[in-house]
């Protein structure tokens, strides 16, 4: 105690001056997704992670939760809102969200990355995007879920007729219920975090996904046939929250925006070669797979292109533009 009464105050000044300031806190960044190990997902995400964070450098990280951990696709876009995660990446579940999103919903609407990327170009960001910035949603860049094909544990699908009956599993899209509805199918939604159990225990006969999330799934452990219908190309959405976005530093929010459009090139290269991988990989486990009419899915679409624009304001409009950028 003597001591301290004799430190005079300008001894007590320099000891304070001389004590570093440390750096305010590193931002940390949540990315949310639904993919499971070895999804195309998981390999999107962790890319982004990967490339994002070195041009980060102390100014924050990027850390990806994958396999619903922070939540299932609604409750990821729930989150977005609250604050409590930084990034999400619907698919599917964005018709959900607003109408329009349906045209990826459209069966046999995108005929190739070549053919989506015109599509995003043309009308992604000129109308459906503005679109999402009103519901408090900005998105950052296209990245892929892929095509989609059906599995089950009844037989092989050729044509819609072999779909009659049959209980499937889809994404929470009404138009993805309203078109397998069209095919004769029983469709119901439920998140992918349950589908294997829902086919392991015969809730459902059947499921339709990408090989990726097929094969991450590992779906194929509890179904018999795969059918290569190849009905819907699904875009997956990098997505944040307006709210939260705006606050970010800006020097930060131009290197995520940059960097998720940029890891664009690696979703599509990655998703080609997962397409013949998995394939050779599902064949070698033991499903039955078969490559179905899909002329004869075409022709039983019309019904659900018709509705589509005539329910929702710009449908028409939107389906005429996608298929007019087909080459």
């Amino acid at each position: 105690m003597r001591f301290l009464k004799i430190i005079s105050p300008a001894v007590i000044l320099s000891v304070i001056l001389a004590t570093p300031v440390f750096a305010a806190e590193m931002l940390q960044l949540k990315f949310g997704h639904v993919g499971k190990p070895g999804s195309l997902f998981e390999a999107s995400v962790n890319e982004f992670a990967m490339r994002v964070n070195v041009k980060l450098g102390d100014k924050a990280k990027v850390t990806a939760f994958g396999s619903s951990q922070l939540g299932k696709d609604k409750e990821l876009l729930k989150k977005l809102k609250l604050g409590t995660i930084d990034f999400a990446l619907p698919s599917s579940v964005m018709a959900s969200v607003s109408d329009e999103f349906g045209l990826f919903d459209m069966p046999y609407l995108v005929k190739d990355r070549a053919h989506m990327a015109r599509i995003e170009k043309k009308i992604v960001w000129p109308t459906l995007a503005p679109i999402l910035e009103q519901k408090g949603y900005k998105v950052l860049a296209i990245w892929e879920n892929g095509f989609r094909n059906i599995t089950n544990n009844k037989r092989p699908i050729n044509t819609p007729q072999d779909l009659k009956g049959l209980k499937l599993r889809t994404p929470k899209s009404v138009w993805r219920v309203k078109m397998f509805k069209a095919y004769g199918a029983n469709p119901s939604p439920l998140s992918f975090s349950e589908v294997f159990i829902a086919l392991q225990t015969g809730t459902f006969d059947g499921q339709e996904n990408p090989l990726a999330q097929i094969a991450s799934g590992k779906f194929q452990e509890v179904q018999k046939y795969l059918s290569m219908t190849g009905h819907v190309y699904t875009p997956a959405y990098v997505t944040v929250s307006t709210k939260y976005w705006d606050k970010l530093p800006e020097d930060v929010r131009n290197i995520l925006e940059s960097t998720a459009m940029e890891t664009q090139d690696f979703v599509y290269k990655t998703a080609a070669q997962m397409e013949v991988d998995l394939l050779a990989e599902l064949k070698a486990g033991g499903i039955q797979v078969n490559n179905a009419d899909k002329q004869a899915f075409i022709d039983a679409s019309k019904p659900i292109y018709k509705e589509f624009g005539e329910s929702v304001p710009t449908g028409k409009i939107l389906i005429e533009t996608a298929l007019g950028l087909a080459q």
